[in-house]
C-alpha cells in the first residue's frame, strides 16, 4: 500500500517530537494561514519585499501571544510546541521567524518577571491585542564591546533616550523597540520604547545578501520619552536570553532546511530532461539522486531534533524561574551548552543540505526565477550570527575544563595589544 501525501504528513521531517493535542490545535489552526503566507514567499524574496502584511497577519492571527498564559488571554505554549511552530513559519518564509525573535524575547522576560512575583498583565494585554517588540541592542563604529553609546537619561518621572541602534531586528513592523542601553550612572538597561514616540526613527536598510525580509534596519532615537516603569536593570532580566535568541535561529535554520527540501523533491518529481549517462530514464528514478535527497532528508530531521531537543532545556530553565540560584545557575548553564553546541551542528547540516539539493537537479536550477539559491543564502546569513567557531570553542573550554559558558553576548570595538600586532606585522 503506498500512502498519499495528505497521510504523510505526520512523518518526518515535520513531525512534532512530543506531539500534544494542544500542538495539534494550534498548528492545525495556523495551517490556512501559512498557506497564504507561503503564496507569495518567493515573489517577496526576488522583489526585496518587507513582509509587513504578512507579520501583521500573524499579529492578529494572535503569534505573538503563543506563550502569554492561557488565563491572561494566550495561548500558553511550551517552548517545544513554540519552537515547532517556528520551523513550521520558517518552512514557508524563514524571514518571519526571525523578524519575530525580538519579540519572544521580549515575551519571555515578561513571563520570567511575571514568573518570580512581578505583576505583568499590561504587558500580556498588549500581546494578546497583537502588539509585538523588536530588538535593538547593536552598535557599530567605534563603541568599544564593554559600552553603548545609547544612553539614558533622567527627565522628570522618566527618561530620554538618544542613540543610534543597527540590525534591529523586526523593530520595523513593531509597537515596541527593546533597546539596550546605559543609564546615565553608568548602569546597563533595557528601555522599552514605542515606536510611535516622537524622536524614533527605523529605516530598512539591511544589505546582507539572505535574510532580506527580517527587517534587520537602523533604529534612531533622539531624546525619545521612555516612562520609568519601562526600564529595567539589564541585569534582572531573563538569565536564559541567550539560548532563547539562539533557539529561534536554529529552529530558523531547521526551516530552511525543511524548505530547500521540500523545493529539491518538487524539482525531482517534476523533471523530464536527462542526462546520457544517468542511471535511470527518469530522474525522479536514479538511485544517485535518490541518494542525495535521502542525505538531505536526513540532515533536515536531525536539525529539527536538535533544535527541539534544546527547547526542552530552555522550557526547564523557565521553569526554574525564581528556584535556589545553584539550581538556576546549573539549568541555565545546560541551556547555553545545548544551543551553542546545536548550533555548530545544525549550522553544518543545514548549510549542506542547501547546496547539495543542486546535485538533484541540472543547471537550469539555477535560474533566479526559481530562487533555491535562497536557502543557501538565508542559511549562510543565519549562521552567521554569533559565529558558530567561537561556539564550538565554548563547548570544548566547558567539556575539558568546566569553563562556563557567557551568558551575554556583545559586540564592539575591542583593544588590541600593539606590541602583539607590530610582532604579527
Amino acid at each position: 500500500m503506498t500512502l498519499n501525501d495528505t497521510a504523510r504528513q505526520d512523518v518526518a521531517p515535520g513531525r512534532p517530537a512530543a506531539p500534544t493535542t494542544r500542538l495539534a490545535e494550534v498548528r492545525s489552526s495556523y495551517q490556512p494561514l501559512l498557506e497564504r503566507i507561503a503564496a507569495g514567499a518567493v515573489e517577496r524574496e526576488l522583489d526585496g519585499t518587507l513582509p509587513a502584511e504578512q507579520i501583521d497577519w500573524l499579529k492578529k492571527a494572535g503569534y505573538g501571544a503563543l506563550r502569554v498564559p492561557v488565563e491572561h488571554g494566550g495561548a500558553g505554549l511550551t517552548w517545544p510546541e513554540l519552537t515547532q511552530l517556528w520551523i513550521d513559519l520558517a518552512a514557508v518564509d524563514n524571514n518571519l521567524p526571525q523578524a519575530l525573535r525580538g519579540h519572544f524575547a521580549l515575551a519571555e522576560d515578561r513571563l520570567h518577571q511575571h514568573a518570580i512575583g512581578v505583576d505583568q498583565a499590561t504587558w500580556f494585554d498588549r500581546f494578546v491585542a497583537g502588539e509585538i517588540g523588536g530588538n535593538a541592542w547593536s552598535e557599530v563604529g567605534s563603541t568599544t564591546i564593554d559600552t553603548q553609546q545609547t544612553v539614558l537619561s533622567s527627565d522628570g518621572d522618566g527618561f530620554r533616550l538618544n542613540g543610534t541602534k543597527y540590525y534591529t531586528t523586526g523593530t520595523i513592523f513593531a509597537e515596541w523597540a527593546d533597546v539596550y542601553a546605559l543609564r546615565e550612572d553608568g548602569t546597563f538597561v533595557i528601555a522599552l520604547v514605542r515606536t510611535d514616540e516622537s524622536g524614533f526613527s527605523v529605516t530598512d536598510d539591511w544589505d546582507g545578501f539572505g535574510q532580506r525580509g527580517t527587517g534587520s534596519g537602523t533604529a534612531t532615537f533622539d531624546n525619545v520619552r521612555v516612562e520609568a516603569a519601562n526600564v529595567l536593570v539589564f541585569a534582572e532580566r531573563f538569565p536564559y536570553q541567550t539560548a532563547v535568541y539562539q533557539l529561534n535561529l536554529l529552529a530558523t535554520l531547521s526551516g530552511i532546511g525543511r524548505a530547500a527540501l521540500r523545493d529539491a523533491v518538487a524539482e525531482v518529481r517534476r523533471r523530464e530532461r536527462n542526462y546520457s549517462h544517468a542511471n535511470a530514464a527518469r530522474v525522479r528514478d536514479d538511485a544517485q539522486v535518490l541518494a542525495r535527497i535521502g542525505e538531505i532528508s536526513s540532515a533536515v530531521y536531525a536539525a529539527e531534533a536538535t533544535t527541539l531537543r534544546v527547547a526542552t532545556t530552555v522550557q526547564a530553565a523557565f521553569e526554574a524561574s525564581g528556584a535556589e540560584p545553584d539550581r538556576v545557575l546549573a539549568i541555565n548553564e545546560a541551556a547555553e551548552i545545548e544551543s551553542a553546541a546545536a548550533q555548530v551542528v545544525v549550522t553544518e547540516l543545514v548549510l549542506r543540505a542547501t547546496s547539495d539539493l543542486f546535485d538533484t537537479l541540472g543547471a537550469s536550477a539555477t535560474s533566479r526565477a526559481k530562487a533555491l539559491d535562497r536557502h543557501w543564502r538565508n542559511a549562510r546569513t543565519v549562521s552567521s550570527h554569533n559565529p558558530r567557531i567561537l561556539k564550538a570553542r565554548v563547548v570544548g573550554a566547558y567539556e575539558v575544563n568546566g569553563t562556563p559558558p557567557p551568558y551575554a553576548w556583545a559586540i564592539g570595538t575591542t583593544k588590541r595589544d600593539r606590541t602583539k600586532a607590530r610582532e604579527c606585522g
